[in-house]
């Protein structure tokens, strides 16, 4: 039985509401993407749970698609604003690939499966294929909070999950325009891209122009400010779509995204408090949006798919994202591992959802209906991808993370010089998560422009260590040409960040006492200069074997933890590992020793490892963990 009446409308909109907001709590302690609540929430109480939520519940199919159409205008708006220019220039060269050829292998490969698998026209299946391209920061965000993997692959996933929300958004628009047309030729093609897509540019510039106008120039009044600024900038989305779908239909989701892209990175004033309340009020309109979806899902919807959905599925997780990720991060900065990490990330919510379920009443109640198969066919399909993506790829991140092993504990590297960027490439190379504090603009975009995680700021500031993650490193180095500098940051990561290791740069050999005296790990630069030039003199070999550090060769210190070794002698643990790693030290109860062949390891020693990196990697992960 569906509500219907005005009293009822408004208790089934607070009802929706409500659920909504208990979703996003349950989201945050439980650190899942909300998605899943959502859906939860939405077959509760849609035609397979009470049945108290259908189409009809909000008037018929015009009213409710005007509502899920402001609602979409509000979410591309946000993923709009959010998009920042500098954000996309400092991601690593990756996303742009993932961005471009990656999501041209998505669509095309998403429809080809629906097409083959499904037996779908081509129309349906290219606009599944679009809208499925999206995974989106909504979903991507929840799980990066649980999974602090490297800046480097976090920054690739939020960052392709934020341009694929628009892109995909706005090319399903207009193959959604193309499918309603009967007759559909390549000029026809062209004029309804260019009209859509131009009309979308126009009056998203028209619009946000205004609004920048009006915030920059106008007096909003001292006392309430803040609060105006918030409710001119949802007006200029709303506005933008309505005055666009007025001009063409389908081009308001352009022109939300174009002035949303605009003012994100416009310099606004009150910045801050508009993106806030702009999260707020799309985390109402994602829930309304969500929910909504079960006014059109049915049980049956998703059991006529069959295997055919089931190979459909397969096909983008376990096919398609894998192909894309490989082909487009080669030859950047990713392990093999991460690269199998972000492979297995690529959950699918928001855009996919919200557009379709648009799409999907717009062919359900146009008169006469232009394609209901088409339109069950299209929901049930993208509902089943986002459940089963959601609830695997979100549900066990945590799980796959820490099998790939992708979760290293943070260094934070103060100094972008030649010390701190060599030591950053060092590390790198053996799989580290790297993040350099840098004040210098022009040595800091030489980092970055490297490909090296780097942060602006002054890294004796409190608010800068903390904002790069002094609290989650496990190593924290100093290596500015300043001691004054060093020793502060050494005080700091001891005394404020509790960090296990704390290792400063001592460039004037007088002060070094002072930073032993805080029981910091201390470089002499002048000791360690003549160290290696003695080492090049009477040990050329080691010293050059020892240059090639972290590239062909690795020395790693670990701690015994395998109850399978414990016991054995080191001629017989030696004799398990992998070719061309030797056990060269044994370290108990602070005495350090060359080991002889009859000595007995025990749990907590801690051995030396020397050989070939990816011999010394493996040795690693069949002994112990890294110390």
């Amino acid at each position: 039985m569906s509500v219907a009446g005005g009293g009822n409308l408004l208790v089934l909109v607070a009802v929706i509401v409500g659920l909504g907001v208990v979703s996003q709590l349950l989201s945050a302690k439980f650190r899942v993407p909300s998605v899943l609540f959502l859906i939860v929430a939405g077959v509760a109480i849609g035609p397979e749970g009470l049945g108290v939520l259908s189409v009809d519940s909000f008037g018929g199919g015009s009213g409710l698609s005007t509502i899920v159409g402001l609602s979409v205008a509000i979410i591309v708006f946000e993923g709009a604003f959010h998009l920042k220019v500098d954000k996309i220039r400092k991601a690593p060269a990756a996303v742009l690939r993932l961005t471009t050829v990656g999501a041209a292998i998505a669509l095309a490969g998403t429809a080809i499966a629906v097409r083959v698998f499904l037996e779908a026209d081509w129309d349906i299946a290219l606009l599944i294929g679009a809208l499925l391209v999206a995974t989106g920061p909504t979903v991507v965000t929840p799980i990066l909070k649980v999974v602090p993997v490297r800046d480097r692959v976090a920054a690739t996933l939020e960052t392709e999950g934020i341009v694929n929300d628009v892109t995909a958004a706005i090319m399903a628009v207009v193959l959604f325009k193309a499918m309603t047309v009967r007759e559909l030729t390549a000029d026809v093609y062209l004029q309804l891209f260019a009209e859509r897509l131009g009309t979308g540019l126009l009056v998203g510039v028209v619009v946000a122009a205004i609004v920048w106008a009006l915030l920059q120039y106008v007096d909003l009044s001292p006392d309430n400010a803040p609060q105006n600024a918030r409710l001119l900038t949802l007006a200029g989305a709303i506005v933008a779509f309505g005055a666009a779908d007025y001009v063409f239909a389908e081009a308001g989701v352009a022109a939300a995204a174009t002035a949303g892209l605009i003012l994100g990175n416009a310099g606004l004033p009150y910045e801050e408090d508009i993106a806030a309340f702009k999260g707020d009020i799309t985390l109402l309109v994602l829930s309304f949006v969500f929910i909504t979806l079960a006014a059109l899902l049915e049980f049956d919807q998703l059991f006529a798919l069959g295997l055919g959905g089931v190979a459909v599925v397969v096909a983008v997780m376990v096919v398609l994202r894998p192909l894309l990720v490989f082909l487009s991060t080669r030859g950047d900065r990713f392990t093999f591992r991460e690269t199998l990490f972000m492979s297995f990330v690529g959950p699918r919510g928001i855009i996919p959802a919200s557009v379709a379920t648009l799409f999907a009443i717009r062919l359900q109640t146009a008169e006469p209906p232009t394609n209901p198969a088409g339109a069950d066919l299209l929901v049930g399909t993208v509902f089943l991808v986002i459940l089963v993506t959601v609830v695997l790829e979100g549900g066990f991140a945590r799980q796959i993370a820490e099998r790939l092993d992708v979760i290293p504990m943070r260094v934070l590297i103060i100094g972008g010089g030649r010390v701190g960027r060599s030591l950053a490439e060092r590390l790198e190379a053996r799989g580290e998560n790297v993040v350099l504090i840098e004040n210098d603009r022009t040595a800091l975009e030489g980092l970055r422009n490297d490909g090296f995680t780097a942060r602006e700021g002054d890294g004796a500031d409190i608010d800068v260590l903390q904002g790069a993650g002094a609290e989650n490193a496990r190593t924290v180095v100093a290596a500015t040409g300043d001691d004054d500098v060093n020793l502060l940051v050494a005080q700091l990561a001891r005394s404020k960040f509790d960090v296990e290791t704390v290792i400063a740069r001592a460039n004037n050999p007088s002060n070094v006492d002072a930073f032993e005296e805080l029981d910091v790990e201390t470089i002499s630069a002048a000791e360690s200069t003549a160290w290696a030039i003695d080492n090049v003199i009477e040990r050329p070999a080691l010293s050059n074997w020892m240059s090639e550090l972290g590239r062909s060769g690795d020395v790693q210190e670990i701690e015994v933890t395998d109850e399978d070794i414990v016991g054995k002698r080191v001629v017989d643990v030696g004799g398990e590992l992998p070719s061309g790693v030797l056990i060269a030290l044994v370290s108990r109860n602070g005495t350090n020793e060359v080991p002889s062949a009859d000595v007995e390891l025990q749990k907590g020693d801690h051995i030396t490892l020397i050989g070939r990196t990816d011999a010394v990697r493996d040795a690693i992960e069949q002994c112990g963990k890294p110390v």
